[in-house]
């Protein structure tokens, strides 16, 4: 890391200086989630909407454990050898879903390039044991599966309701960003679930502030549209801690809303691009204005 790259990272402009809520939700799902012994991407990613989330009495679950096969470089989820699967885990899942009265359940997970199936079938359990008990929406975020179409199949055939793999960034910063990971391999996954069922609301995201162009961030959305991808989300990248990447650049939330704008133009269900937006942040409220764009889809 260059010194001007660390005085960049330090600067945090005014528009990212968040207020921690008021309220008492989050001791709520705080307690459900140490109780069933669950992991969420909101603690694990050390997301800065976490509190704001919880005290809505939401949460991102984050299961097949808390540490990833992968070394991404913007990442703050650990990255040790991953502990075997537990089979009890989606039950959990289900169970916190139904306690905390979630309408708009997400499901994300560490990549684990160890399993077999990269985890699909992990995946499509937690999305049966939540169907048992809610007729919430299921939102699943999903890693690569290491490009099998038959692992993206099996979670697409438990039926959630939304698809959602981030390309993270452009193209030209995947070698930088994510090592292990491939820019036409995600759009693969991407295009695979819509083909697979043409009904399903697909998504991605990415984070800016780590050396691209907003051209770059356009050509990725006209990507993501030519796999048939329906809603995205774009946010400020966050410096989890000094071992990681760098912010290189504040992306002004004026430039987040024009892009919000082109997205739309270029003929997405839903886009939300802002400083803090997370791809499951508001996952609810992008889901419904997606639906109500494709014509009110029962979720």
């Amino acid at each position: 890391m260059t010194e001007e790259d660390r005085r960049v990272s330090a600067r945090r402009p005014s528009w990212l200086k968040k207020r921690i809520p008021a309220g008492g939700g989050s001791s709520r799902v705080r307690e459900v989630l140490e109780g069933l012994r669950l992991n969420t991407v909101c603690r694990s990613a050390l997301c800065p909407n976490s509190s704001e989330c919880f005290n809505e009495g939401t949460a991102t679950f984050l299961v097949m454990g808390p540490d990833c096969t992968r070394s991404c470089r913007f990442c703050a989820v650990g990255k040790r050898e991953p502990a075997p699967l537990d089979p009890g885990e989606p039950l959990r899942v289900a169970e916190a879903a139904k306690s905390l009265g979630l309408r708009h359940v997400v499901v994300t997970s560490v990549t684990r390039d160890d399993l077999e199936d990269g985890g699909a079938a992990h995946f499509a359990a937690t999305i049966r044991a939540i169907r048992a008990v809610s007729d919430a929406a299921v939102e699943v975020l999903v890693s690569d599966f290491g490009g099998r179409r038959e692992s993206v199949a099996e979670v697409v055939a438990a039926g959630p309701d939304v698809f959602n793999h981030n390309v993270e960034t452009v193209p030209r910063l995947y070698r930088e960003v994510r090592p292990e990971a491939d820019y036409s391999r995600s759009l693969d996954v991407l295009r695979w679930a819509g083909e697979l069922s043409p009904g399903i609301a697909t998504k991605s995201g990415l984070i800016l502030g780590l050396g691209e162009t907003l051209d770059e961030v356009r050509e990725v959305f006209g990507d993501l549209r030519a796999a048939g991808v329906r809603m995205v989300t774009a946010g400020q990248y966050l410096q989890p801690s000094r071992e990681h990447l760098p912010v290189r650049r504040f992306v002004p939330p004026g430039e987040f809303e024009a892009l919000r704008e082109c997205a739309l133009a270029m003929g997405f269900d839903a886009a939300f691009s802002a400083p803090f937006v997370r791809s499951s942040y508001h996952a609810a409220e992008v889901f419904a204005a997606g639906r109500n764009k494709r014509g009110g889809r029962k979720a």
